[in-house]
């Protein structure tokens, strides 16, 4: 099976002029001076005649394929206490994800803000760890001339990305030099993987949410962590998971599981795109981000269960499947879902309900692999496993953070002495109940000591603590006692990417 959704192998380099090579190869040619009269007037929209049309909320030309109807609207005071709830949590993010990881759970579910959407994905995935992890190294990949036989592939399919789009509707414009500089990265990053097709529009979804290099380590995090294997030469892992989706389908829908069944359709033919491109290209946008929302926090499954969900909405019952009496129709049926399935409402609440969970996943990809290996043997490019969702990769790349486990200490009021029992250094000795010297309790003169009467305590033992010394905590202040380093560098100003 070939790398992209189309036929579109690897070509000749690109000609001189083109998107390939490095960064600076991007950089305007003669005709600059007219390219800087154009930049003037704002987005890629206008440069291609687009200034006079309005722009819906998603940054969709309004009338075109991608953009939306009405939608419901979330009250401005609801949206700002979600705002001021998910900043809270941002500020403290192991915290809560260490504690209150069922919380944020919730709260994808109800969806993200869209002024921290792009951040909240970025702690989510890792991306932001990854990132602080690896300081420098997207510019070093974007600074390479690249690999020639992607570079010119991944130039042909740059103006098929959301064109209606105001951040790519116009060729060669920032949109589109961002999302060549993010693809040709990654295959530097991953040459054993190269370029897929379905990468772009992946990257793009990040793109409209967050700077190149942020968007760089989101992808990777999605094609090593959330979906490995999805990308590589042979897309084994994809048909791994159209089996897992059809076994599934079996227990969620029977009626849906028995009609595909019988016009032998093969899963590939319906899911490789939904999951591949994680429904970028198939819900309206609004369903589309709070799919990814979810996905972000709680892994594949959520890609499984929309697929369940449609295939059940679209063949769930023998009323539907009677209007579908061959492969052709039953297709069509797949290909134009129905606008009341896709509702942003409808879908997430069919999705949060429907009981599938990891552990099924798991053990369905163990019996579906044993099955493979019998029937084609070892698999050709096996891929990692994969982590679902952020406490998974939390906790499999804890990152450059301190440990949340909060450090054995005695907090005692500033002016409380340690006892002054000689040789007593440990704690449960320290804190037992004792008679108190007489001179400390009752103000008696001898008391503070004088010098001679300090060397001579010295002298008795250096196991003694100074009596005079507050206790010494060993853990930081509250405020930093649990904030990573992500948290302390949460106040950047590029945190709410509009």
């Amino acid at each position: 099976m070939a790398k992209s959704l189309e036929e579109n192998g690897p070509r000749a380099p690109a000609a001189e002029g083109s998107l390939s090579g490095t960064r600076e190869s991007l950089a305007p040619g003669p005709d600059a001076a007219a390219a800087d009269e154009l930049s003037s007037l704002g987005s890629d929209s206008e440069t291609n005649g687009f200034a006079e049309r309005r722009i819906d909320k998603f940054g969709f030309i309004v009338g075109s394929q991608g953009a939306e109807g009405a939608l419901e609207e979330v009250p401005l005071e609801v949206l700002r206490q979600r705002e001021s709830k998910w900043l809270d949590m941002l500020n403290n993010w192991d915290k809560w994800m260490a504690k209150k990881h069922k919380k944020i759970r919730l709260r994808c579910q109800k969806g993200i803000p869209p002024s921290l959407r792009g951040r909240a994905w970025q702690y989510l995935s890792g991306g932001k760890v990854k990132l602080q992890q690896n300081p420098g190294k997207f510019d070093e990949l974007d600074m390479s001339p690249g690999d020639p036989k992607w570079l010119d592939v991944i130039e042909r399919d740059l103006h098929r990305q959301f064109p209606f789009h105001e951040m790519f509707v116009s060729r060669g414009g920032h949109g589109q030099q961002d999302l060549f500089r993010v693809l040709k990265a990654y295959t530097l990053y991953r040459p054993e993987e190269g370029y897929c097709q379905a990468q772009a529009p992946i990257a793009a979804v990040l793109l409209m949410h967050m700077p190149a290099e942020q968007a760089f380590w989101c992808l990777v995090q999605i094609c090593e962590k959330y979906l490995p294997g999805y990308y590589s030469e042979k897309l084994e892992a994809i048909q791994l998971d159209g089996e897992i989706l059809f076994s599934l389908l079996q227990k969620v829908s029977p009626v849906a599981h028995k009609h595909l069944s019988q016009q032998k359709i093969d899963p590939l033919l319906y899911m490789t795109e939904w999951f591949m491109c994680a429904f970028s290209r198939t819900l309206p946008w609004s369903s589309v981000l709070r799919v990814w929302d979810m996905f972000f926090c709680e892994g594949v499954k959520i890609i499984f269960r929309v697929g369940l969900v449609l295939l059940k909405q679209a063949l769930g019952s023998p009323e539907k499947v009677r209007g579908c009496q061959g492969q052709y129709e039953t297709m069509e049926r797949l290909r134009s879902l129905s606008p009341k399935v896709m509702q942003e409402a409808f879908l997430v609440q069919e999705v949060v309900e429907l009981p599938v969970t990891e552990r099924q996943i798991e053990r369905e990809h163990l019996i579906q692999l044993r099955r493979w290996q019998e029937t084609r043997g070892e698999l050709q490019c096996p891929s990692p496993p994969r982590l679902h969702g952020a406490k998974a990769i939390l906790e499999a790349e804890p990152g450059p953070r301190p440990s949340l486990q909060p450090s054995p200490s005695i907090r005692l009021p500033l002016d409380a002495p340690l006892s002054g029992s000689k040789g007593k250094s440990k704690a449960s000795k320290q804190v037992q109940k004792e008679p108190r010297e007489p001179a400390r309790e009752s103000g008696q003169q001898g008391w503070p000591p004088t010098r001679s009467q300090a060397k001579a305590e010295a002298a008795a033992g250096d196991a003694s603590p100074p009596q005079d010394a507050p206790a010494q905590d060993p853990a930081p202040q509250d405020s930093a006692h649990h904030r990573s380093r992500e948290s302390l560098t949460s106040q950047e100003s590029e945190d709410t990417y509009l």
